[in-house]
C-alpha cells in the first residue's frame, strides 16, 4: 500500500517537463514573431529644408506609429511571406485599358491605363506611372489594390507589364525583363506624355521597379520633365553589393534567393522557344549551351551570368550590375524623392541602407523613410490577426504624392503673386 500511494510523484514529474516544453515553444514564438519589439514612427533621414517641413506637416504617416497586425505583424519573414503568397487581401480588381507599344529591337511592351475615379485634391491632371517589382504585372494583387486606391484619389495610372512577365503576351523579340533596363518603362512614360500632354507624372516604383524608375530619372536630365517627385520602395540600390549578402543564409536570404531563382527559371523556360528557338536571332554571346545551364541554377546570380546579362552584351556579371544599378544615377535626380525601406526586409541587407542614408544627407530633395516592421513589400495594418485590404505602404506613397502635388501648386500661387505685384509696381 505504501509504494502505491507513492507513485504519485511520477506524473508531477511529466508535468514539469510538459510545462518546459511549452515554455520553450512560447519562447520561440515570442523570438520568432518577434512580440517583444515595439511599434514607432518610422526613422526619417532628410535635410531640414522648406520641403522637408512641409512633407512632416502633410504627411501624418510619417510621424505616427506604424502599427502592423499584433500576431505576426512583426516579423519581417511572414509580412514577406504573406505578401509572396497572396499580395492583399479582399483586392480589388480595377478597370483598364491595355496598351501595346512595339519597341524598336521588335520587342512587344505592354502597361495598363487605368483613368482616375475622383477628382484630385488640387484639381490637376496627375498620372503615376509605375513599375512593379521582379517579374510582375498589373495584375498582380498588390499593384491592383495601389492602383484602386490611387484612381479613388484622382490619380490616373499607368503600370508596365514586365517584358515576359504576363503569362497570356507570348515575347515578339529574343529579349526580357532585366533588373536595370529602362527601356520599356521610358516607352511607357513618353506615350502617356504624348497622349496626355498636360498631364503631370508622380513616378513610383516597387522593389525592382524601383530600381528602374530612379536609373530612369537619373539617365538624362529631360526624363524628369513634368515629374513632380518619385517614390521607390524596398528596393536594394546596389545589385553588386547585394549579391554577396543574398548568398548568405542570415535572415534566409540564401533561401529567398533560391526561391526567386526558381521563378524566374519558371518564366525564362516558358518563353524558351522566343528565347533559345533555332529560328530566333539571339545575342552573339547566348549560347545553347546556357539553356542547360539555366536548368541547374540555383540562384539569381547564376541566372543573370548565365542569361540576363547577355540580352544586353555585358561582358561580366560585374559590369552588368554596375551598370544596371540606380546607385550611380540617384545623386543626378533633382526631383522630390522618397525612399522607402523597412527595417526587417529580409531581402535588403542593413549595409545595402547605408546608401539612401548617405544620399539624405546630401541632397535637400531626398527623404529616406525606415519603419521597423513591413518586411519586403508587406507593410500590413491591423488589430491582432486579420490585416487590411490596404496597408500602409499603400497611403504613405498617396498621402506623399498628395503633399508633393499641393507644395508645387502654393509655389505656382506664390510666383504668380510675385509676378502680379512686380506688375503693378
Amino acid at each position: 500500500m505504501n509504494a502505491m500511494l507513492e507513485t504519485p510523484e511520477l506524473p508531477a514529474v511529466f508535468d514539469g517537463v510538459k510545462l518546459a516544453a511549452v515554455a520553450a515553444v512560447l519562447y520561440v514564438i515570442v523570438r520568432c514573431l518577434n512580440l517583444k519589439s515595439p511599434t514607432a514612427p518610422p526613422d526619417l533621414y532628410f535635410q531640414d529644408s522648406g520641403l522637408s517641413r512641409f512633407l512632416l506637416k502633410s504627411c501624418p504617416l510619417l510621424t505616427k506609429e506604424y502599427i502592423p497586425p499584433l500576431i505576426w505583424g512583426k516579423s519581417g519573414h511572414i509580412q514577406t511571406a504573406l505578401y509572396g503568397k497572396m499580395g492583399r487581401v479582399r483586392s480589388p480588381h480595377p478597370y483598364g485599358h491595355r496598351k501595346f507599344i512595339t519597341m524598336a529591337d521588335g520587342a512587344t511592351s505592354t502597361f495598363d491605363l487605368f483613368e482616375p475615379l475622383a477628382e484630385h485634391c488640387v484639381g490637376d491632371d496627375i498620372t503615376m506611372v509605375i513599375c512593379p517589382g521582379i517579374a510582375n504585372h498589373s495584375e498582380k494583387q498588390y499593384i491592383r489594390t495601389f492602383v484602386d486606391y490611387a484612381q479613388k484619389n484622382g490619380y490616373r495610372c499607368a503600370v508596365l507589364n514586365h517584358l515576359g512577365a504576363l503569362p497570356n503576351i507570348e515575347l515578339t523579340s529574343p529579349r526580357m525583363f532585366t533588373y536595370g533596363c529602362t527601356w520599356e518603362f521610358g516607352a511607357m512614360v513618353n506615350y502617356i506624355k504624348k497622349t496626355y500632354p498636360q498631364t503631370q507624372l508622380v513616378v513610383v516604383g516597387f522593389s525592382l521597379g524601383g530600381n528602374i524608375v530612379c536609373k530612369y530619372l537619373g539617365e538624362t536630365q529631360a526624363n524628369q520633365e513634368k515629374v513632380l517627385c518619385c517614390v521607390s520602395v524596398c528596393q536594394g540600390y546596389s545589385a553588386l553589393r547585394a549579391q554577396e549578402t543574398f548568398m548568405q543564409w542570415d535572415q534566409c536570404r540564401r533561401f529567398y534567393n533560391f526561391l526567386m531563382a526558381d521563378n524566374m527559371k519558371k518564366i525564362i523556360l516558358s518563353h524558351r522557344q522566343a528565347l533559345f528557338g533555332d529560328h530566333v536571332k539571339k545575342p552573339q554571346s547566348l549560347e545553347d549551351t546556357d539553356l542547360s545551364r539555366l536548368y541547374t541554377a540555383t540562384s539569381l546570380m547564376q541566372i543573370d551570368d548565365n542569361v540576363m546579362r547577355k540580352f544586353h552584351g555585358y561582358n561580366s556579371l560585374k559590369e552588368y550590375y554596375e551598370e544596371e544599378s540606380c546607385m550611380r544615377y540617384l545623386h543626378r535626380i533633382y526631383v522630390p524623392l522618397m525612399l522607402v525601406n523597412a527595417a526587417d526586409d529580409p531581402l535588403v541587407h542593413e549595409s545595402l541602407l547605408n546608401i539612401p542614408k548617405s544620399l539624405s544627407e546630401k541632397r535637400e530633395n531626398v527623404m529616406f523613410v525606415l519603419p521597423l516592421h513591413g518586411g519586403h513589400l508587406g507593410f500590413f495594418e491591423g488589430s491582432v490577426l486579420f490585416p487590411e485590404p490596404l496597408t500602409w505602404m499603400d497611403k504613405l506613397v498617396v498621402e506623399y504624392a498628395n503633399a508633393i502635388c499641393q507644395w508645387e501648386r502654393n509655389k505656382s500661387q506664390c510666383s504668380d503673386t510675385e509676378q502680379v505685384e512686380a506688375e503693378l509696381e
